[in-house]
């Protein structure tokens, strides 16, 4: 047996540069990079193995590590699962830092490879500098938070455990029901450690995705329940993404009069003016979708994980007797006690299909659906057109502190509405430009009003909604499309949170755009409060307020457009439509990043149509409205299922 005497990081290395995945017959190398944040956990074993010779791996350095991490979730996302970037980090808080990032990664089922240092595996100069002792497990580090959100996790204690460790790490990475994070933990004396390995280990090793077939049964069940529906639904999930089954879909809905509404991850499958497409489901959906699924007797998901924004906490399918769920992963098509089809959705849909058309069927939809996109595009065109009016002026969320909307307008000077930015961007973006969002109160005007003009050009990571991901988000979709205008969609509160690796992309000269709303809050989180009867706490950017001692005092003024020009990308301040619609323009024509900081009005985004959503209210409070919501919310809980 021939072998090769490598450090385990050199080993490593020279693993990760032969692993191919295999989708519909096409080859392409599965790792394309490492991005990396180098301490003293990994840049003497990771690094040297790197610098001495990385093979086609292209190294990026991150900024921080959770945002470096959240930019290779995006990058895998975008790349539909396909081709991955691995992150390298120390020992300690680097490692900390990714432990969000991967609850990211895994919540939205995404492939991410973590590569963190570790403590001496040797133990002979503990504690370490960055390490926790555990008085009670001399084995615990930092790494061990990672077991609670990945898929896989190892460490590797000898060399000759790497072997194993990373073919299993291949195994669930490239696996499309079993994905998400994988951590597999270096300790830094065995990164430089050496071993004989064999040669077999580095050979090219190809890790086909295929599309499994439904059994005969599942189809036959699945479609006699289909055969008795008169309304049902389609349900198009993020697995429709990951498949390349959009055209199966749309042959599929097509063919029986079916009408279909949007996850957040299946948006822009196909494109919005389909005209089976009603758009957003569930509590961020839009109306058109909401109207036709509370009288759906039956739902068909499509590689849906039905959270609770999907399915409006259980409440939505008021009338849906029965659920037929696709999906490859068996723990998600057991949701709902549907009718299961464990199989890849393309081959299941074109299966299906054939099925149906046997007996000729067809949906009892008459005129409904394309009434109800009337309906909803009337409603558009009247949130697309809301423009202040001064103190005559009543915002979306009306009741909610409306008094205020004068004290922003004169401290911000501005007169744009958040719909209205919205509807600028929606008609000045290039139809193929993709637009990246994670938290706040933009999911969910993004899933009831963006249109996509084209496909795969939303990109929307909403199973963790992690404040921060979305510029770091924006750096790693344009890696992954390169010839696509990107624009990040985020809120003030997100891009405090994390906007990093801006400098990342401005160092790697990758072109992103970050529109920030600023409507100097948690805007979201303060509708939330204030619709469930509190009154506005800790929710607003404001400074103390030293008399009551309270946060309550004057709005804090935050210029990003400053910020961003401080890193070295262009800026635009924007407070009037004039003024955004230049800004497009102008950013259209740069080589370089754009921040374009627009000051919305608060309480201007869109709200709440035909759907419910279930969060915590007390029971016992001294604010009577507080008890009123839960009373509310307890009625509405009896049209809900229990599980």
């Amino acid at each position: 047996m021939k072998t090769m005497r490598l450090t385990t990081a050199q080993a490593l290395v020279r693993f990760l540069n032969k692993q191919y995945v295999e989708f519909d017959n096409r080859q392409q190398r599965f790792v394309k990079g490492i991005f990396t944040i180098f301490g003293h956990g990994n840049v003497l074993g990771l690094g040297q193995a790197l610098e001495e010779d990385a093979g086609e791996l292209i190294i990026h350095q991150g900024r921080n590590e959770q945002g470096m991490a959240h930019a290779a979730t995006a990058y895998a996302k975008q790349k539909l699962r396909k081709q991955i970037y691995a992150c390298t980090s120390s020992v300690g808080p680097g490692a900390a830092n990714m432990v969000t990032a991967a609850a990211t990664a895994t919540a939205n089922r995404i492939p991410l490879l973590l590569l963190p240092g570790d403590t001496f595996a040797c133990r002979q100069p503990d504690p370490v500098l960055q390490q926790i002792e555990q008085f009670h497990d001399a084995g615990i580090s930092t790494n061990d938070a990672f077991r609670a959100v990945c898929k896989y996790w190892d460490r590797i204690n000898r060399p000759e455990q790497l072997m194993n460790a990373m073919i299993n790490a291949m195994r669930v990475l490239t696996d499309p029901a079993e994905t998400g994070a994988v951590a597999v933990c270096l300790p830094q004396d065995v990164q430089a450690e050496s071993y004989d390995y064999p040669e077999y280990f580095f050979e090219k090793r190809v890790h086909r995705i295929e599309r499994t077939p439904p059994t005969r049964e599942m189809i036959q069940e699945a479609a006699d329940a289909i055969r008795q529906a008169k309304k049902p639904i389609i349900v198009c999930g993020g697995g429709v993404r990951y498949s390349a089954a959009a055209d199966a879909l749309k042959n599929f809905a097509e063919a029986f009069n079916i009408p279909f509404g949007e996850t957040q991850a299946g948006k822009s499958a196909l494109e919005y003016n389909h005209g089976l497409n009603l758009g957003g489901i569930g509590t961020t959906g839009c109306m058109a979708a909401n109207v036709i699924a509370k009288e759906a007797d039956l739902v068909i998901g499509l590689g849906t994980r039905y959270t609770d924004f999907t399915s409006a906490s259980k409440w939505l399918f008021h009338k849906a007797q029965k659920f037929v769920n696709i999906n490859i992963a068996a723990f998600d098509a057991y949701k709902m006690d549907a009718i299961r089809v464990k199989a890849d959705i393309k081959a299941a849909l074109e299966q299906l299909q054939m099925e149906l058309e046997r007996t000729d069927y067809r949906t009892g939809y008459k005129d409904e659906v394309q009434k109800s996109k009337r309906e909803w595009e009337k409603e558009l065109s009247r949130l697309f057109s809301i423009e202040y009016t001064g103190k005559s002026f009543k915002p979306e969320i009306d009741g909610h502190l409306d008094h205020k909307i004068t004290e922003y307008k004169g401290f911000f000077g501005t007169d744009l509405t958040q719909t209205k930015a919205l509807s600028i961007l929606d008609a000045m973006l290039d139809d193929d430009a993709i637009v990246v969002g994670s938290s706040g109160s933009l999911p969910g005007d993004m899933q009831r009003v963006w249109r996509p003009k084209k496909r795969e050009t939303y990109h929307m990571e909403y199973g963790y909604s992690a404040m921060g991901y979305e510029v770091s988000a924006a750096y790693g979709v344009k890696l992954a499309c390169p010839e696509n205008e990107v624009y990040s969609m985020l809120g003030d509160g997100s891009f405090m949170m994390l906007h990093s690796e801006l400098v990342s992309a401005l160092q790697e000269s990758v072109k992103i755009n970050l529109i920030v709303m600023d409507n100097a809050g948690f805007g979201c989180i303060n509708n939330l409060q204030m619709e469930r009867g509190q009154g506005s706490f800790g929710t607003e950017f404001r400074y103390r307020n030293k008399n009551a001692g309270t946060l309550t005092g004057g709005l804090i003024p935050i210029d990003f457009a400053k910020i961003g020009e401080g890193y070295g990308a262009k800026g635009y301040s924007v407070r009037t439509e004039k003024e955004l619609k230049a800004a497009i323009a102008d950013a259209k024509k740069q080589d370089v990043s754009t921040v374009i900081d627009i000051k919305v009005l608060p309480k201007t985004m869109t709200h709440g149509y035909e759907a419910f959503w279930r969060c915590g209210t007390a029971d016992v409070a001294k604010n009577q409205k507080i008890v009123g919501v839960t009373n509310e919310q307890n009625e509405m809980l009896k049209k809900a299922r229990q599980y």
